[in-house]
């Protein structure tokens, strides 16, 4: 079998049981105690208690030990991108370094949570709960470039929600992979169609001064909902920013969740 080996965990939100909170840092429950929406608590808890129990097995260590660390590039707040950070090497006080031998990626989307872990390039998840009361058109414009709305336009109505929701998460794996999230334009990100193989066919102009090497593949999840998981940094690419895709292994989060809290 060909393409990057990722691991994919899904787990739901009705997995969030009182008993995860013992797995939170002090930094995560803090952020956990002042979110205000129900679910949205519940959706950062088994986000980060999925991470650290799949992380935990990984690294061998006790989940409620493995060293989590978000830090945004703009602001230097707590809330960017969560990697791995390992104790420093050298004197003391020195911010500990990033574990980029095994990269990591959250997503959620209304009852789902996810969690990719891949080694050898850095992981982008994003999955998009599909919905009927959706507003495609608004969200059209906001995300897909003037190829991509003309050819979801030229699609049958009933046809645009599923085919938008594979472009949204295609475009928000492969800007989580890079850590750069929705900080570059989506409109500047330009994808493969929907029934085509995932790949990247034009870069936002202050991702373009480098070729990235962008390995992809897309899911669904319960049947219904789409997903898709992107690799930067894989394989050889022949010069070319090109990789040969990504393999998943999919595994049962919840399973995860309640062995632990039981």
């Amino acid at each position: 079998m060909t393409g990057h080996p990722v691991q994919v965990w899904w787990a739901r939100l009705e997995d969030a049981r009182t008993g995860l909170r013992a797995l939170l840092d002090p930094v995560e429950r803090v952020r956990y105690e002042s979110t205000v929406d129900p679910a949205g608590r519940g959706r950062f808890l088994v986000g980060c208690a999925l991470s650290r129990l799949v992380l935990g097995e990984l690294l061998g260590l006790p989940p409620a030990d493995v060293p989590l660390r978000r830090v945004c590039p703009r602001c230097g707040g707590s809330h960017g991108k969560v990697h791995l950070a390992l104790p420093p090497d050298g004197p003391a006080g020195t911010p500990p370094a990033y574990d980029h031998s095994v990269a990591f990626s959250v997503t959620h989307s209304g009852a789902l949570v996810g969690v990719a872990v891949c080694r050898g390039g850095e992981v982008g998840l994003d999955v998009e709960e599909s919905h009927a009361d959706m507003d495609v058109d608004s969200a059209a414009r906001v995300a897909l470039s003037d190829a991509e709305l003309a050819a979801l336009y030229a699609r049958p109505a009933a046809e645009r929600q599923p085919a938008f929701l594979r472009t949204w998460t295609r475009k928000e794996a492969v800007l989580k992979a890079l850590g750069v999230g929705l900080a570059v334009p989506l409109r500047e990100l330009e994808v493969s169609g929907p029934e085509q193989p995932p790949a990247v066919l034009a870069w936002p102009a202050r991702l373009a001064t480098r070729p990235h090497m962008m390995s992809m593949a897309d899911m669904v999840v319960d049947g219904m909902h789409p997903a898709a998981v992107a690799v930067a940094g894989a394989g050889d690419g022949g010069g070319r920013g090109e990789a040969d895709g990504v393999r998943v292994t999919v595994h049962d989060g919840s399973g995860t969740l309640a062995a632990y809290d039981r």
